[in-house]
C-alpha cells in the first residue's frame, strides 16, 4: 500500500508540480531524451536521412542552466548496408532569459535553449566514409510544457566530429523532437526519505 502511495505521489508530482518556471530552478533533475531525430549527413561521399534514440540527464546547477550527460545511438539502413552511428558525453543547456527573446515566446508555457554537447562519437557508414573521435555540438531549441514538468522539444544542432577513419571530419546538421521531464529537488528528496523510511 505504501508503494502505491509513493507512485500517486511522484505522478502527482510530475503532473501538477510547480509553478511556470519552478522546472528550471537551481537543484532540479532534467530527465529525457530525444526519441526521433531526423537528419542529414554531409560527410564525404555519403549523404543519407538518420534516425536517433539519444538519452539525456542533466542538474540545474543554478536557475536555467542544466548540466548532464548523454548517450546517442542511431541505425540507418539503406543500400548498399547497415550504417550506424555513437556518442557518449557531457552536455550543458541554459534557458535564455533575455528579454528580447523571451518576447518570440508565442506562449507561456513555452521555453527557447542552447544546448551543447562534447564527447566521443562516430559515424561508420557500411561501404562509405567512416569518421570516430571527438565530437562538438551546439543549436538552438525551444520546449514546450504539456504540464508545469513535462516539456516536448525541439532542437536543431550542428554536430562536428574530428578523428580519424576514411574520412577525418564529419559535418551533421539534425532535427530533433523529443521531451524532458524536470523532476522537482523538493519532491525527488521527499520521496526518497519516505522510501528509505519503511
Amino acid at each position: 500500500m505504501k508503494r502505491v502511495r509513493l507512485l500517486t505521489l511522484a505522478f502527482s508530482a510530475l503532473l501538477f508540480g510547480s509553478a511556470a518556471n519552478a522546472q528550471i530552478q537551481k537543484g532540479n533533475i532534467m530527465v529525457g531524451g530525444t526519441l526521433a531525430n531526423l537528419g542529414l549527413n554531409f560527410q564525404k561521399e555519403s549523404t543519407q536521412f538518420s534516425a536517433n534514440l539519444t538519452p539525456k540527464a542533466a542538474w540545474f546547477i543554478k536557475d536555467g542552466l542544466a548540466l548532464g550527460g548523454y548517450v546517442n545511438f542511431g541505425v540507418t539502413t539503406d543500400n548498399p548496408g547497415t550504417n550506424t552511428n555513437y556518442g557518449v558525453g557531457a552536455l550543458a543547456r541554459y534557458f535564455v532569459e533575455d528579454a528580447n527573446v523571451r518576447k518570440l515566446e508565442f506562449s507561456k508555457r513555452t521555453r527557447f535553449f542552447v544546448e551543447a554537447t562534447a564527447g566521443f562519437a562516430g559515424a561508420n557508414i557500411a561501404n562509405g566514409a567512416s569518421t570516430n573521435g571527438i565530437d562538438i555540438g551546439v543549436g538552438p531549441g525551444i520546449s514546450y510544457f504539456i504540464t508545469p514538468n513535462i516539456g516536448l522539444e525541439g532542437l536543431l544542432k550542428y554536430d562536428l566530429t574530428v578523428g580519424f577513419g576514411s574520412s577525418t571530419t564529419s559535418n551533421r546538421l539534425n532535427l530533433g523532437i523529443g521531451f524532458q521531464i524536470y523532476l522537482p529537488s523538493a519532491k525527488a528528496k521527499e520521496i526518497y526519505r519516505e522510501e528509505r523510511g519503511k
